[in-house]
């Protein structure tokens, strides 16, 4: 039996994270949940947005599967998702998108993103040099970058994918790109029968809008990964429909990665593809291929009858009525 913590999260987390064990349970694999509150509403309670007991429970058992969960605004609380990051030195943030039949702008998307997590301007290293200028500094290290290419190569070799793409700006940041781009180079050759290329991220972008076929794997820095991300899923019906994974040397943490969505929270409207998804990836990770495929399948039997969708996919139906489609298709 396999032991998870799960952290429903605020807003929507909850209703979304319920539907995802439901879905889950419908599968057949044993898991032991160990679930832990964080959020906005333990904020209001206790001062914390995330206690104690949600980090030795992951340092317990290394695994966990996160709903949405609200960072406070104007309160000096750092984004919970990049805490969590930095914490548990979870490198490679992984973002399949993949095109589902009448939900997309382009039907043949499917690619995969690898975001380096840690560092570039995302440290969060900033000075004031006096109140007119600030300066933001972008940290890269040759381990980093390594470290989040041969994720990507070796995600390529394992899943049959064909090609890697590297996304830079070393044009103009040639020190700090430059060093990127030569340690991804020094990995690819690790990896002869991958093809690899490199774009340049504004490039890539129009790139992706016009052609996202001709894509496969990413890998990037932060910043460009995080904007690569998001464009991408706009690509396919929205963050409702795209899965994410933080992963590390001996721990990973899975979740949606859209927003908390306090504004229907309760009212039975929560998408929960994205964090079914990303329990999907959770499967993977323990070596529960087939599970993952028949959940990845029925998602994709479900959307495609109008009936069964929540708002944001301009459908009429409702957390349930989605979720007990995904499970009829199990």
């Amino acid at each position: 039996m396999h032991k998870i913590v799960l952290i429903p999260g605020d807003g929507i987390g909850p209703e979304v994270s319920a539907a995802t064990r439901k879905i889950i349970e419908a599968t057949g694999v044993a898991i032991d949940w160990y679930v832990e509150e964080a959020g906005a509403h333990v904020f209001e309670k206790t001062g914390e947005l995330v206690p104690d007991s949600v980090y030795r429970a992951i340092d317990k058992y290394r695994i966990a599967l996160k709903g949405p969960i609200t960072t406070p605004v104007g309160t000096g609380f750092k984004s919970i998702n990049v805490s969590l990051r930095q914490k548990y030195h979870l490198y490679a943030n992984v973002r399949p998108v993949k095109s589902y039949p009448g939900m997309a702008r382009n039907q043949s998307v499917d690619l995969v993103i690898f975001r380096e997590n840690t560092e570039d301007l995302y440290a969060g290293r900033e000075e004031q040099i006096s109140p007119d200028e600030v300066h933001g500094i972008k940290v890269i290290t040759r381990k980093a970058s390594e470290d989040i290419a041969r994720a990507a190569f070796q995600y390529a070799r394992t899943n049959g994918r064909r090609q890697v793409t590297a996304v830079h700006k070393a044009n103009i940041m040639k020190l700090a790109d430059g060093l990127f781009l030569d340690a991804v180079r020094t990995v690819s050759k690790e990896y002869p029968e991958i093809d690899y290329n490199e774009v340049i991220v504004d490039n890539m972008c129009m790139q992706l809008v016009m052609y996202p076929e001709k894509y496969d794997v990413l890998v990037s820095e932060n910043l460009y990964g995080d904007i690569l991300s998001d464009l991408s899923a706009g690509l396919v019906g929205g963050l409702g429909l795209v899965p994410g994974a933080n992963i590390g040397k001996d721990c990973a943490i899975f979740e949606a990665v859209h927003g908390s969505a306090p504004d229907i929270a309760g009212q039975g409207k929560a998408n929960p593809i994205a964090l079914t998804l990303s329990a999907a990836m959770m499967l993977e990770y323990l070596k529960e291929h087939t599970a993952a495929s028949r959940i990845r399948n029925a998602v994709g039997q479900a959307l495609k009858k109008k009936e069964n969708l929540t708002p944001d996919l301009n459908g009429n139906g409702t957390t349930e009525t989605l979720t007990e489609a995904i499970i009829h298709e199990l």
